[in-house]
């Protein structure tokens, strides 16, 4: 780092001369005089984009600090220099008042840094237990055996903590998506660290998921544990946060008591425009013919005895518990996991074969997990956005770029992706910008029926009042939605009726006077 102007030798990566361990008298003095982790001056910068600019942050003992802001604000970069992911070119740390150096991610584990990131670091072919102790496995006394029997012994232990009762044996390659992020949650918590950094750790969960996440954040909290917790939901500010601090544009805008602080004041701080945060739709057309039936279905990924329908004109929801099945319904639909009872109907001819087939029949899919399953992320935001529609665009096979230059940019502006232009890598952008390209990609295409599977997932406030917006904006044209959210505020609100999930199959069914969050709950947890 550069800007060391602050006085006093710079410890490389610990605060103690014996290596960094932080007894209870140190803690209890750092929570009455120093914080735990302050951060002065930071300054990032990437070609052509001023990531942070001389943000300075401080994180104290027994407090969690929510850090807010749009996607492209600059939360996961100061995140990742947190825990030495990036090295910053400007700008000082210092460990209960002393100064100190974090040039990588062990300089920031032996400072007691640990991190929840919402994009998995994990290793889909390594069990659940490796993944958690990856690097810090126990070892037998002879050098270099590892001790298997306590390592799974241990991770039964932390996942215990979560609520989370899974053979610690499995491939972590078998597990959803919120069930990786438990994981995740998991393999920090077992660290013992003093300072956690949260980077949306519900965002693939469910509301009751997120209720045991809660009730580990107040017990560390009652340990004398620092938390940054990164959100875009609002409620999670006032019922976690202690204080909170807003990012625009690479800069620390404001900061404040979480006590004080005023969602509509908060949005503006965050957008610079007022915002809708409790979007609802007014007006809704009247439904049309049936686009999607679905008939006694079951696939070869568990689900079973589905049958349901969606016409053109409705948000038709899915809910359910993680688990439920909701995601695996989608993919036998859109026809990536093979149907083995069942017809689908689409605009009542059977579809039974693959995506592409089912994106010839008029099928969009908008993935969980758009990393793995929705982007290329070393092709540019221009490739990306015209991946699906490459034949509509182009009819004649005549691929043109000033016309596929126009299209994405078109698209780039309609739902403010942050991003220098068509030919940035998508992998450079953060992860609401990811999951935008994503939805994007579709709208080029003449798709009939858009199955969304948490589409605000990791997309922040103002955003999601356009993601809604978008979506209301296809059935007023005519279009078919069918919505998975684990957001049961954002079934209620947006969706026109609703199918829950139970055990992999349909618990039951609420018309839209009937949406209500007791009864999506009651069928969610106790099938009648």
């Amino acid at each position: 780092m550069t800007n060391k102007s602050s006085t006093g030798p710079a410890q490389h990566g610990t605060v103690l001369e014996t290596g960094g361990h932080i007894g209870t008298q140190i803690e209890t003095r750092s929570k009455v005089s120093n914080p735990l982790l302050t951060l002065s001056g930071i300054s990032k910068t990437f070609p052509g984009v001023h990531a942070l600019q001389d943000v300075s942050l401080s994180l104290w003992a027994g407090e969690v600090h929510m850090l807010m802001g749009e996607n492209g604000a600059g939360k996961s970069t100061l995140m990742k220099v947190m825990c030495g992911a990036y090295e910053p070119d400007a700008g000082e740390f210092r460990r209960d008042g002393i100064r100190v150096e974090v040039r990588n991610g062990a300089d920031a584990r032996r400072l007691g840094v640990a991190v929840i990131f919402q994009e998995f670091s994990l290793v889909p072919y390594l069990n659940i237990a490796q993944n958690i102790f990856l690097g810090r496995e126990p070892m037998r006394c002879l050098p270099g055996i590892i001790d298997h029997q306590r390592m799974h012994r241990d991770a039964r232990e932390v996942l215990k903590r979560l609520d989370f009762d899974v053979d610690t044996h499995a491939m972590v390659a078998s597990l959803g998506v919120a069930q990786q992020q438990l994981v995740e949650i998991a393999k920090a918590l077992s660290q013992h660290a003093r300072i956690l950094v949260l980077d949306e750790p519900t965002a693939a969960l469910s509301d009751r998921e997120s209720e045991r996440l809660f009730k580990i954040i107040a017990d560390l909290k009652a340990e004398g544990v620092a938390m940054a917790y990164i959100s875009h939901r609002m409620e999670e500010v006032f019922e976690l946060g202690d204080r909170v601090s807003i990012l625009r544009d690479g800069k620390l805008v404001a900061s404040m008591p979480a006590s004080q602080a005023m969602p509509n004041e908060l949005v503006a701080l965050m957008v610079g425009r007022k915002v809708d945060m409790a979007y609802t739709r007014d007006a809704r057309p009247q439904p049309g013919r049936t686009v999607l039936e679905v008939k006694e279905l079951a696939a070869a990924n568990g689900v079973h005895d589905i049958s349901m329908k969606v016409r053109a004109g409705e948000i038709v929801g899915l809910a359910g518990l993680v688990g439920s099945g909701r995601t695996e319904l989608a993919r036998a639909i859109f026809g990536v996991d093979p149907v083995t009872k069942g017809e689908v109907l689409v605009n009542g001819k059977e579809f039974r074969a693959g995506p592409p087939e089912a994106r010839e029949c008029g099928m969009a899919f908008i993935p969980e997990n758009r990393k793995l399953e929705g982007l290329a992320l070393e092709r540019t935001v221009g490739d990306n956005l015209l991946m699906a529609a490459m034949p509509r665009c182009f009819p004649k096979g005549w691929y043109i770029p000033a016309h596929a230059n126009k299209l994405a940019r078109d698209i780039i502006g309609q739902l403010r992706i942050s991003t220098r232009g068509p030919h940035t890598r998508a992998q450079m952008l953060s992860g609401g910008s990811q999951q935008k390209i994503v939805i994007g990609k579709w709208l080029l295409d003449d798709a009939q029926l858009f199955i969304f599977d948490e589409p605000t997932r990791g997309i922040d406030v103002g955003a999601k009042e356009q993601i809604f917006e978008l979506i209301d904006g296809l059935v007023r044209q005519g279009r078919a939605v069918l919505m998975i959210s684990s957001e049961i505020g954002e079934i209620i609100r947006v969706c026109d009726r609703a199918y829950v999930m139970k055990d992999k199959t349909i618990a039951g069914h609420l018309e839209r006077g009937d949406l209500d969050e007791a009864k999506l709950v009651r069928l969610a947890v106790h099938r009648d």
